[in-house]
């Protein structure tokens, strides 16, 4: 057996290593499933933006951009991600107080930056930054970590997420959390602490109420009783109830949900495309999505697990895991056994800067498998 240039086990020889990793460092398996992924979402929101075909020519180039960011990403090693990633941090931090003094303001929330060309969320980049930045931090620490290392890596997760929230963003705030406690987690970190932290969560709730603005109690509200506020509050979640429950097994057809079209179901590019799906396609189509989120997860775990190194093990799984999450919150709020807050449906939704910071993501994951030690497959 010999070693190849980064003195690790040569991959066995597939159409992932030969064609991905010797040329653009794409591991085929994980980029074919995120095509799948992406066509399948043009083709909902195709039916779901009543046929529009320029707001699918838009998410066509944003699809392309984000691509060419993956593969860039994917080029880099991850040794300099090492290295670039404390002062990326704290750009990025510097970047979330100047949105909250000058950023542009939209739909009553201050989260963008305008550069003249384009504008963008600095908090999308924080949730790829921040896990990178944890599993930087923690890569030549003793695991599981110290309470020492636990309260710091906790204050790099607890600032940016707290200055996402103040814009008011509380979706956005959330999912930065996870993607830094998910790294954490893949730490190892010790049961007690878990369920202690669990424990307080619940405990400080009461005051966290508080500190809530109001739309975001109604929304807590109307996730326990919708009808409630049929015409107001709970409009929104009613509404997907009852776009998916129509869709059945098999679906209405494509292009013919009544929904959307009709106009009933609010946001229906964007946070509830899911429902146009459930509508349109049936629980068959769901599902179908469903095992491709799973399958991109899965293969992004699987990359994990093969990692030698502490930084890439972290990373892939927490970068993963944050993915998941994303979906399955998204999918939870829209059939309604989580609160709306405002999260997109990965890849699938209508958007930008989402998109392209998730396939970003996407290409660190392939520049690890590149790149990084690997066990022999």
């Amino acid at each position: 057996m010999y070693l190849n240039e980064n003195n690790s086990l040569p991959d066995r020889p597939t159409l992932s290593s030969v064609w991905g990793a010797r040329k653009l460092n794409l591991d085929m398996p994980l980029f074919i499933g995120l095509l799948a992924l992406i066509v399948m979402g043009l083709f909902i929101l195709y039916s779901a933006s009543d046929q529009s075909l320029a707001t699918v020519s838009r998410q066509v180039i944003i699809f392309l951009v984000g691509l060419v960011v993956m593969v860039c990403c994917a080029k880099v090693t991850p040794e300099r991600y090492q290295d670039l990633v404390p002062w990326i941090f704290g750009l990025l931090l510097l970047m979330l107080l100047i949105v909250l003094g000058i950023g542009v303001i939209s739909k009553g929330a201050q989260r963008w930056l305008n550069i003249g060309l384009f504008r963008f969320q600095p908090a999308e980049i924080m949730k790829l930054v921040l896990p990178i930045t944890v599993a930087w931090y923690l890569k030549d620490k003793a695991l599981p970590p110290s309470g020492k290392t636990l309260l710091i890596s906790l204050a790099m997760v607890a600032v940016p997420a707290i200055l996402v929230a103040k814009q008011p963003d509380l979706g956005t705030a959330i999912m930065i959390t996870v993607s830094g406690l998910v790294v954490l987690l893949f730490a190892g970190l010790n049961w007690k602490v878990l369920v202690g932290s669990a424990t307080a969560l619940v405990v400080s709730f009461p005051l966290a109420w508080h500190f809530l603005h109001a739309y975001q109690r109604a929304r807590v509200l109307t996730f326990f009783n919708p009808e409630r506020d049929p015409l107001g509050d709970g409009y929104h979640i009613i509404q997907s109830k009852i776009a998916i429950g129509s869709g059945g097994l098999m679906g209405k057809g494509w292009l013919l949900g009544t929904q959307s079209h009709l106009q009933f179901l609010p946001e229906h590019t964007t946070d509830f495309i899911f429902a146009v799906l459930g509508e349109e396609l049936g629980l068959i189509g769901c599902l179908l999505l469903i095992g491709i989120f799973l399958f991109i997860v899965g293969r992004g775990l699987y990359i994990s697990i093969k990692a030698q190194d502490t930084f890439s093990r972290l990373l892939a799984a927490s970068l993963s895991v944050t993915f998941f999450i994303s979906f399955f919150v998204n999918v939870g709020m829209v059939v309604g056994i989580l609160p709306v807050v405002g999260i997109p449906l990965p890849l699938v939704s209508y958007g930008g800067s989402s998109i392209i910071t998730m396939l970003a993501g996407f290409g660190i994951i392939m520049s690890l498998r590149a790149h990084q030690k690997l066990l022999p497959t």
